[in-house]
């Protein structure tokens, strides 16, 4: 694309920039049809573009070209993760009917800036599940009338939850790994774990989903799907609490814990995933980083 094409109509279709002045979507009719109508623009107004399709993009791979498209995408969920915050900060300073108002059209307004991302979220980017469960557990104080965070899920015995099949996104990362060593370790030994598109996957019956959009197992308010997968198991553990912590802030970034682990377990979990395309590989390497964090902390009695 050229330089005559501005910022806005670049993220307005969710393209992102492999060099200077070249830009990518991902090879489909829609989005064709959305370049051929930038590129219309562009000549109109005097500038100089062409769409070209390509199965090599500057010697990136497939998975570093949708990595560039997964990080502009949590880069838009971020800020909107940053207005939720500061709303819910707001909220309980000024908890009053008078607010109400206000409070739904800023909620509302954030609501349709999600939408806007998620229409060009075009592989599911993590940051999507963190700020649908704080937009979601704002909408829901708004509506009780109540600044009180949601109650959870009534627990499940692990034996319950024994023998399902256990759905989560591809190109997994620290909550997902964290999950599925839960689940492996204390919930089910022989779990089956299956690894599906990010968006768009329709569930079957008898699948639990977990860390995914509209998952049973998913980002409620600010916890991540670590927290809220050791709740709904009923485990009262002190060295799983210190896991679901350091977990929480590595995935939501939010230093809410600060422990003096993360920093090093964050490092450990990347260069697992940057050395392993296999979500199943990433998985079995990351689980003796979860077994020695579990008897460490298990030895200091949380």
């Amino acid at each position: 694309m050229s330089e005559g094409q501005t910022t806005e109509q670049r993220w307005g279709i969710g393209a992102v920039a492999v060099k200077s002045t070249v830009y990518a979507l991902p090879a489909n009719a829609e989005m064709q049809e959305d370049f051929e109508w930038l590129l219309k623009e562009i000549v109109a107004g005097g500038g100089e573009a062409m769409v070209c399709e390509a199965r090599l993009v500057d010697g990136l791979s497939d998975a570093q070209v949708r990595a560039l498209f997964d990080a502009a995408r949590d880069a838009d969920y971020a800020k909107i993760i940053e207005e939720a915050r500061e709303l819910a900060a707001e909220i309980k300073r000024n908890a009053t009917s008078e607010k109400q108002a206000e409070t739904r059209l800023q909620l509302a307004r954030m609501r349709k800036r999600l939408a806007e991302v998620v229409a060009i979220d075009f592989f599911g980017a993590n940051g999507r599940l963190a700020v649908e469960g704080l937009i979601g557990e704002l909408e829901t104080q708004v509506i009780e009338d109540k600044t009180m965070t949601r109650e959870p899920k009534k627990a499940s015995e692990p034996g319950e939850l024994k023998g399902q099949i256990w759905v989560t996104r591809r190109d997994v990362h620290v909550d997902r790994i964290a999950c599925s060593w839960l689940i492996r370790s204390f919930i089910d030994p022989e779990a089956i774990i299956r690894f599906v598109a990010g968006k768009g996957y329709v569930p079957k019956e008898g699948e639990q989903r977990f860390d995914m959009f509209e998952g049973e197992i998913t980002h409620e308010g600010d916890r991540c799907s670590f927290e809220v997968l050791l709740a709904r198991t009923g485990i009262s553990d002190p060295a799983l609490r210190a896991i679901a912590e350091i977990v929480h802030d590595i995935d939501l970034k939010d230093g809410k814990f600060s422990r003096e682990e993360t920093t090093g377990v964050a490092s450990l979990i990347a260069g697992i995933a940057v050395a392993n395309e296999s979500d199943e590989q990433r998985i079995a390497e990351g689980a003796p980083v979860f077994d020695h964090l579990y008897r460490y902390f298990g030895s200091k009695r949380g």
